[in-house]
Formats: structure tokens, C-alpha cells, sequence
């Protein structure tokens, strides 16, 4: 499932750096704009501590976690949505992805510049908002052109609802709020605003990158971040990328571990950051556990045992019949599959059932 979450912020705020820290994939990070003008795509595994204490239990021959996409965005710059700084391509890039990781700039550095001459975040997240806005509202106008005639005069059920929409939105828009602020009451409502795709309606994590010495508590930038972020349904991290570069060299867990213990983290800012992206995508894991593999496999919140057995093969949908399902506590607790059986805390589920994060699945079907 290749779902993606994309890097944006203005240049220089630690974009590529913690690209870097989470992929191999190296991004040049360097003090000028648009040292990254392709998007760099990372394949990032997804921390997942459910596989390895199975894995103890099943004793497998492999574990395979799963993935999410990162893709690093060369920095924005104010005109973006007009063209400047190649901010057609930019623009372009990020409605390629399905979330946003928004970095924030959050640290004092005077060996790194600022493009605006001075480190304010909330102006900065303001900056690429009103671009990002500035280019949906270029799609709502083109979009109620063409329903507007139909909506007033026609008679459209559809077409007036459509137009309701979009002029709610780009009321939103001119205000100089994003689309994902705009509360819908009726499904239909929401699926006419989700096929439009814009840019504003994406789910966002601001990333507050921050100096060593506010990676546990953050700052005064992380809060006004907070403050100017509050109605929002969005979601803050903070994490120190210099930091989480000097992590990543670090070749065994034991030392990570140390080094995270020595600066009061109880875990990596990548792993957060990984964890939120995935949330944020709106994603769950379920497993399998056998001799071969112990392995986590991703589906979208809300999916059915049907669906969920697809993302192993086609034929797995196509053939559904039923699905074993063991609570993963609960395999943890009896030992084994065998132990679970025995227990009766194996539950036979069909269709129309929705699967969980963490249940472990075995499919039956048949082609």
C-alpha cells in the first residue's frame, strides 16, 4: 500500500536533515534554497516492538515490518503558488502525497540562515499555508464555474450540493484558513469535498524542529506553534534533527539506547516521527505469525477481513471465506496459537468484520 507523507517547509528549517535520519536515501543538506528540487523518496520501516516479542514466542525465520513512503520536498517560498522558486513543481509534488509533514523551524543558529532574516515559525507554517491556499482557491473557482449555473437555475440536487461545498470552503480559504478546518454534516457533503483533492484538506503534522537542549520539553517557538495551531485538527512533534542525524550513525541499539538515556528521551524522534506519519495517514497493523514469518501488514482504518486479507494477494479477497483472529495480548499472554485454541480465545469472523490494530490473522479462502 503505497501511501505517502510528504516533507514541506520553507528552506533551511531541517527538511533534508531529517529526511536523512530517516532514510538511507541521502538527501543534500545544504545552507541555500532548493538544494533539493526532485523529490527524494525514502521507503521508511515502521517501528512496530508487537513483532519482535512475537517473533520470541514463534521463533520464525524472518521478520518483516512494514512501510511507509516519505517523500522530501524542496523548500517553499512566498509566490509559490504563482510560479516563484519552481513552486508549480513543488506544489505539484506535494499533491502527489497523501499527509503532510509540515517542518517548523524552531531553533537559534546563526550559522544558518533564515530567508526571512529571522527564526518565527508561526510565520513561516503561515507563509506555505496562504500558498497552499492561494492554489486551492484556484481550483474552487474553476470547480464552481462550472456548477454554479446548475445549482441556481437548474434544478441539480447534485450540482447544489457540490456548489454548497466548494463555496464553503473557499469562504475558509479567504479567511485564510485551510480546507481540513471545515466541518461537514453529511456524507455526501464529504465526499464532494474529498474529490476535490486540495492541497489544504491534507491531514498535517507540524514538525517542530528544535535545538539539543529543548528536544525534551521544547521551547518558546514550539509554543507559540501550539497556540497558533490550537483549532487546527492537526498534531505537533517536536524533535532535535541535528540530534537525530548523530543518532543515526550509530551502529547498535545498545548505543542509541544510551545516548537517548544520557538527553532524557525515552525514544528517537524518527521513531515518533514514523509512528505519527503512519497514524496520520490513518493506517493500522495486523499480523501473522508462523515458522516461515512473523510480519506486519498495513490497511486502512476502518477496513473489513475481506479487504485486509487483499493486501496479502488478490486471490486471498477474491476467495474469502473466513478469518482466525487472536487478540495480540492474548497471544502474548498464552504463549502460542496452540494455548489461545485451548483458551477458546480464538474468534472464527467473517465478511463483515472490521479488523483491529494488532490483531494477529490467519485467511482461509479458496480460488
Amino acid at each position: 500500500m503505497a501511501l505517502q507523507c510528504g516533507i514541506v517547509g520553507l528552506p533551511n528549517v531541517g527538511k533534508s536533515t531529517l529526511f536523512n535520519c530517516l532514510s538511507n536515501a541521502k538527501a543534500q543538506a545544504a545552507n541555500f534554497p532548493f538544494c533539493t528540487i526532485e523529490p527524494n523518496v525514502g521507503v521508511i520501516t515502521v517501528p512496530d516492538e508487537r513483532l519482535n516479542k512475537l517473533a520470541e514466542l514463534v521463533k520464525p525465520k524472518q521478520i518483516i515490518p512494514t512501510t511507509v513512503e516519505i517523500v522530501d520536498i524542496a523548500g517553499l517560498v512566498k509566490g509559490a503558488s504563482k510560479g516563484e522558486g519552481l513552486g508549480n513543481k513543488f506544489l505539484a509534488n506535494i499533491r502527489e502525497t497523501d499527509a503532510i509533514l509540515h517542518v517548523l523551524r524552531c531553533f537559534e543558529d546563526e550559522n544558518i540562515t533564515h530567508v526571512d532574516g529571522d527564526v518565527n515559525p508561526v510565520r513561516d507554517k503561515e507563509i506555505i499555508d496562504a500558498e497552499l491556499q492561494l492554489k486551492d482557491l484556484e481550483t474552487l473557482e474553476a470547480r464552481i464555474q462550472k456548477v454554479e449555473k446548475q445549482a441556481k437555475t437548474g434544478g441539480d440536487k447534485e450540482a447544489k450540493l457540490a456548489f454548497d461545498v466548494y463555496s464553503k470552503i473557499r469562504e475558509a480559504l479567504l479567511r485564510g484558513e485551510s480546507a481540513r478546518t471545515v466541518v461537514f454534516d453529511t456524507k455526501d457533503e464529504i465526499k464532494a469535498a474529498n474529490e476535490l483533492f486540495l492541497l489544504t484538506s491534507k491531514p498535517v503534522l507540524y514538525v517542530c524542529n528544535v535545538e539539543e537542549s529543548s528536544a525534551v520539553s521544547g521551547n518558546k517557538h514550539v509554543e507559540a506553534v501550539r497556540e497558533a495551531t490550537k483549532n487546527e485538527s492537526a498534531e505537533i512533534l517536536v524533535v532535535a534533527a541535528k540530534i537525530e542525524s548523530e543518532i543515526a550513525e550509530f551502529e547498535t541499539y545498545d548505543e542509541r539506547e544510551m545516548f537517548l538515556n544520557e538527553i532524557g528521551l525515552q525514544e528517537s524522534g524518527m521513531n515518533r516521527l514514523i509512528k505519527s506519519a503512519y497514524k496520520l495517514l490513518n493506517l493500522q497493523t495486523y499480523l501473522t505469525a508462523g515458522p516461515q514469518e512473523v510480519r506486519a501488514w498495513t490497511f486502512l482504518q476502518g477496513w473489513k477481513a475481506p479487504q485486509c486479507a487483499g493486501v496479502i494477494h488478490t486471490d486471498f479477497e477474491k476467495g474469502f471465506i473466513r478469518a482466525e483472529v487472536i487478540k495480540y495480548n492474548d497471544y502474548i499472554q498464552y504463549g502460542s496459537e496452540a494455548a489461545v485454541k485451548e483458551a477458546g480465545k480464538m474468534s472464527v469472523e467473517g465478511k463483515e468484520y472490521v479488523v483491529q490494530d494488532g490483531d494477529v490473522m490467519h485467511f482461509r479462502f479458496n480460488v
